[in-house]
């Protein structure tokens, strides 16, 4: 069989496709971005299917954040805002009397600070945990993974850097299939940088 793509300004290019264990893989790598129609002849009979790419999965929201990052900006930002509030704090003592103002002060930068604390140990805490930061990406994987009729039984994804996700799953399937079939399946998902499955035949 061969696959034609066919990209939104007309460009078309034809991929001739190898067996591998389980699944079809094209020889030449198919160029970015994947975003086209792939027209898939077979030989058999000259039968031609249309099918619709979108382009990978990259990760969003907390998977894609730099807490080191987060963490310096914070600091410094806390570091100016507390400078600021101090000046304003020690000014307005000195010229209107007002000598609680200092005290003031320093509860408003301690509840400042406190607030961008709590976010940054909530998320980095939550990478600690090994929680799932894009449970989007997860039912998506489930959903492709289930569609031809299999059952995800277990996934686990988890955050190993800003935009880099591991997963663990396993899937339980009446198809002569193997992981390495699963793994080119979720080879959409860009985000995913290390993938582990384990196959249940029933």
């Amino acid at each position: 069989m061969s696959v034609e793509t066919v990209r939104p300004d007309g460009v078309r290019q034809i991929f001739a496709m190898s067996s591998r264990s389980g699944y079809l893989e094209s020889i030449d790598e198919i160029p970015e971005p994947h975003a086209f129609t792939a027209c898939v002849s077979l030989q058999r009979g000259g039968e031609t299917h249309d099918v619709e790419f979108a382009e990978h999965e990259h990760a969003h929201g907390a998977a894609q954040r730099d807490n080191n990052m987060r963490a310096a900006v914070v600091h410094v930002l806390a570091d100016a805002a507390v400078s600021i509030l101090v000046i304003v704090g020690l000014t307005l003592g000195r010229f209107f009397g007002w000598i609680w103002m200092d005290p003031a002060v320093g509860l408003i930068g301690a509840v400042v600070i406190a607030a961008w604390a709590y976010t940054l140990v909530r998320d980095t805490g939550a990478i600690l945990l090994d929680m799932n930061p894009d449970r989007g990406m997860a039912e998506r994987m489930r959903a492709l993974v289930e569609a031809d009729g299999d059952q995800l039984t277990d996934l686990h994804v988890w955050r190993l850097g800003p935009g880099h996700l591991a997963a663990i799953l396993s899937v339980a399937t009446r198809q002569p299939r193997g992981p390495d079939y699963y793994q080119s399946l979720l080879r959409r998902f860009r985000a995913l940088s290390h993938v582990t499955v384990q196959v249940q035949h029933r």
